[in-house]
């Protein structure tokens, strides 16, 4: 498990560097503008999970997952806020792969304004 570095757009543009995904997970700092870019370049679809660590009235608030097609299949997951996805021990967030073969994530902060 890998910590993800965030990148984040300027006016200037933004050359994302991507890491390969980690087969027990990765973690990354979350924001309110935060996003998840996965990109899919094996043979098979793959499921991407967010874990929402969080409760509301008691009750698990559910995982983010969400399919990333095969091949050439790419997604933008987020924003992913601190409220929702922070691990209250440590403040990051989690994200499991079904596969990590060929498959790469980068972490963009899109600011407002």
């Amino acid at each position: 498990m890998a910590l993800l570095t965030t990148q984040t757009v300027s006016r200037t543009g933004l050359a994302a560097t991507y890491a390969a995904a980690a087969a027990g997970g990765d973690t990354f700092s979350p924001g309110q503008h935060t996003f998840l870019h996965i990109k899919n370049a094996s043979a098979g679809a793959i499921t991407v999970t967010v874990v929402t660590p969080g409760t509301t009235s008691g009750l698990a608030i559910a995982d983010v997952a969400v399919s990333v097609p095969a091949t050439t299949g790419d997604r933008m997951i987020g924003p992913l806020g601190g409220s929702l996805v922070a691990d209250a021990s440590t403040g990051l967030g989690n994200v499991t792969y079904s596969a990590a073969t060929s498959v790469t994530v980068a972490v963009i902060d899109v600011p407002s304004g």
